[in-house]
């Protein structure tokens, strides 16, 4: 027996009842009557949506944790070359950009003084030399060979000191950086340097450069001396320079907790050059992690959540994760959701909800 009508004739007799008593309640009533069956029918067709999904299984991976400052290169060696004393000029044999090597005559100062002093040392040797003979023979006080012999070794170390200040020589070999005075012109001693020194002549060595970067403490026990240093340039997209940690300060500043290392990179072809900015790049220690494709990572818009679909019992399930170091194609992620073994869904990702059935395909 078919009640499809009589189920409906009672159904529009119970509407008309309340839409004669209330208006507004019989209206709900009816559109909620009419796609209740129709409700049954989605439903249904949810429950049977299936999407195609290719998975791997995730497990740990080693990996090296490096750490990436943004430095200054900075020449190994510079020295801003000037006399003891103020004096004139005489010759500066150079030019910026010169290059140079140790033990080169570079500046020649005013000998006035020097050839004074080397007048006096002669007389005193030729007075020291006779009292040395008379002394031996017995013939003068102690007192009085003492007071010469002081004399004359305070004339020999002052004849010594003018020599060095009156020639001055490359201490190592390299490139001048800066020439500030010209011939013949007086040397006062004043600061004349960008970096607030007084020099007639600025060196550099640029056969190798140094690098200075303040590293975070929790790597302290990590880091060690002769450890290798990647460097990388914008000047030189692609191409990677080779250093090692030359020297790790002792002492953890105690308002950024960091800790301070020099980084020594050679430059044989001096295609680098100081004051140019680059990337210094550390292995500090070596760990397993979860390394996982970047394409199954899906970020929520609008944030920075990024989560992944694990396929677990032939179904979809959402979850959040962190993101660490990044390696190429590939991306690490931090869960305590997520475990060796499971299955990662890395393809029909974007069409997927928590809960939805999922059917892997080869």
């Amino acid at each position: 027996m078919n009640l499809k009508p009589t189920i409906f004739f009672i159904k529009m007799n119970i509407i008309k009842l309340f839409k004669a008593l209330f208006p507004a309640t019989a209206i709900a009533l009816f559109f909620f009557s009419c796609s209740s069956a129709d409700g049954e029918s989605d439903n249904e067709t949810a429950e049977e949506r299936v999407e195609p999904v290719r998975v791997i299984e995730i497990d740990y991976s080693e990996i090296s944790r490096s750490i990436t400052h943004i430095a200054t290169l900075q020449p190994f060696m510079d020295i801003h070359l000037a006399p003891a004393s103020p004096g004139r000029i005489e010759r500066i044999n150079v030019e910026a950009s010169d290059r140079v090597s140790k033990g080169d005559l570079l500046v020649e100062m005013d000998k006035t003084q020097l050839n004074q002093a080397l007048v006096q040392l002669q007389n005193l040797e030729k007075d020291y030399r006779r009292l040395e003979t008379l002394k031996k023979e017995g013939s003068i006080p102690e007192q009085q060979y003492d007071q010469i012999k002081t004399q004359y070794e305070v004339a020999l170390s002052n004849v010594e000191f003018l020599k060095e200040n009156t020639t001055l020589e490359a201490p190592f070999s390299g490139t001048v950086s800066g020439r500030y005075f010209e011939n013949g012109e007086m040397f006062t001693g004043t600061p004349n340097t960008p970096e607030g020194k007084a020099a007639i002549l600025s060196l550099v060595e640029t056969g190798r450069l140094k690098v200075s970067v303040n590293v975070s403490e929790r790597f302290y026990p990590s880091i060690k001396t002769g450890m290798p240093v990647s460097i990388k340039s914008d000047i030189y997209p692609g191409e990677e320079f080779s250093g090692s940690v030359l020297r790790i300060y002792p002492v953890i500043d105690n308002l950024t907790r960091t800790f301070r290392i020099e980084l020594v990179v050679p430059n044989p072809g001096e295609r680098l050059r100081p004051g140019m900015f680059a990337r210094a790049t550390l292995d500090v220690e070596s760990a397993e992690t979860l390394v996982v494709p970047a394409i199954a990572v899906l970020k929520v818009q609008g944030s920075n959540d990024r989560y992944v679909f694990i396929e677990e019992d032939g179904r979809a399930k959402r979850v959040v994760v962190e993101i660490g170091d990044r390696y190429d194609d590939m991306v690490e992620i931090i869960s305590d959701e997520i475990a060796p073994g499971d299955n990662l869904v890395i393809a029909g990702q974007g069409r997927l909800v928590d809960g939805v059935a999922v059917q892997v395909e080869k």
